[in-house]
C-alpha cells in the first residue's frame, strides 16, 4: 500500500470531515433544542448551493464573500420554515413530524429543481485550482479554507450560545421546556431562531462546497443522511459530537475509497453507525454538549 496516498486520502478526509461536521451541526441543534430530525437538511443545503452559484455568476461575488449573505438569507428561510410549519408539529406523534419534514425537503428539491434545473452546475471560482504542497502531500486550498471558515463557524456557534442571553435561552429551552417558560422565555422566537441558526449553519457548508464540487438539485438526500450518521456517531444534540464526528466520518470515508469504488465510500459510514448504535448508542459525546 502507498503511504503517500494514504496519508493524502487522510489529510483530504480530514479537511473535508470539518464541512461535514458544519453540516451536522445545524442538525443536532436542532434536534437537541426541539427534538425534530430535519429530514430537508441536506435540500435545504442544496438550495443555498444553488444561490451562492446564482451570486457568483450574476454579482461575482466569490463564494467566500457572498458566505454571510446565503447563511443570513438561509436563517430567515429557516426561521419562517420553523415559525410556519415545524411549530406546528412540535406536539404531534414522531412519525407524523417525519411526513411533514420529509415533505418540505421534497418541496425544496422540486423548488431547486423548478428555479435552477437538474443539469450540474460547476462554476469556476478564484481559488479552484490553487494548492500548497507539503512535502509528498498536496492540499487544495479550496478545502483548507473551506476546513478553517467551517471550524470558526462551529466555535462562534458554540460561543453564541454560552455566552449570550438568546443562547442561554436556546439552552434553557434545550434543557427544559416547561422551566423555560415559567420564566417567561418566548419559546416560538426561541425555537424560530434555533432553527434559524441551523439553516444558517447549514447554508454556510453549502457555500463553502460550491469551489470542491459540481452543485444538482437532487443531491441533497444523501447529505441528509451522512449529517444523521455523523449526529448519531457524536451522539444526538452534541455540538461538539457534531464536529467530531464529522471528522471521523470525513477521514473514515476517504480511507475507505483505498479499499472500495468512491461510490461505495458511505458504506463506510452506515457500518460505522450500526457499530455505534450496537456498542455506544448514546454516541461518543451524548448528553454532553
Amino acid at each position: 500500500m502507498n503511504t503517500d496516498l494514504v496519508l493524502q486520502l487522510a489529510l483530504q478526509g480530514f479537511l473535508m470531515g470539518g464541512v461535514y461536521g458544519l453540516i451536522a451541526l445545524g442538525l443536532s441543534l436542532i434536534f437537541g433544542v426541539m427534538r425534530v430530525i430535519n429530514f430537508a437538511h441536506g435540500e435545504m443545503m442544496v438550495f443555498a448551493m444553488f444561490l451562492t452559484i446564482t451570486l457568483l455568476l450574476f454579482l461575482g461575488l466569490d463564494p467566500y464573500i457572498s458566505l454571510p449573505i446565503c447563511a443570513a438569507v438561509m436563517f430567515g428561510i429557516g426561521y419562517l420554515v420553523q415559525r410556519v410549519f415545524v411549530n406546528r408539529i412540535l406536539d404531534l406523534p414522531e412519525a407524523m413530524q417525519v411526513l411533514v419534514l420529509v415533505g418540505m425537503g421534497i418541496i425544496f428539491e422540486n423548488g431547486t429543481l423548478m428555479i435552477w434545473g437538474g443539469s450540474d452546475i460547476s462554476p469556476k471560482t478564484s481559488l479552484a485550482l490553487s494548492a500548497i504542497r507539503l512535502g509528498s502531500l498536496t492540499i487544495d486550498v479550496p478545502r483548507l479554507i473551506a476546513f478553517v471558515l467551517a471550524i470558526l463557524i462551529t466555535l462562534i456557534v458554540m460561543i453564541f450560545l454560552k455566552k449570550t442571553t438568546t443562547g442561554k435561552a436556546i439552552r434553557a429551552a434545550a434543557d427544559n421546556r416547561f422551566g423555560a417558560l415559567i420564566i417567561g422565555t418566548n419559546i416560538n422566537r426561541i425555537y424560530g431562531i434555533c432553527f434559524g441558526i441551523g439553516a444558517a449553519c447549514v447554508g454556510a457548508a453549502g457555500t463553502l462546497l460550491v469551489p470542491l464540487m459540481p452543485a444538482k438539485a437532487t443531491m441533497g438526500a444523501p447529505y441528509t443522511m451522512i449529517s444523521f450518521v455523523i449526529v448519531i456517531l457524536g451522539g444526538m444534540g452534541s455540538l461538539i459530537g457534531a464536529l467530531v464526528g464529522g471528522l471521523i466520518i470525513g477521514v473514515a470515508e476517504s480511507l475507505g475509497t483505498v479499499f472500495l469504488p468512491s461510490s461505495m465510500k458511505q458504506v463506510v459510514s452506515f457500518t460505522i453507525m450500526v457499530i455505534i448504535l450496537l456498542f455506544r448508542p448514546q454516541g461518543l459525546f451524548g448528553g454532553r454538549g
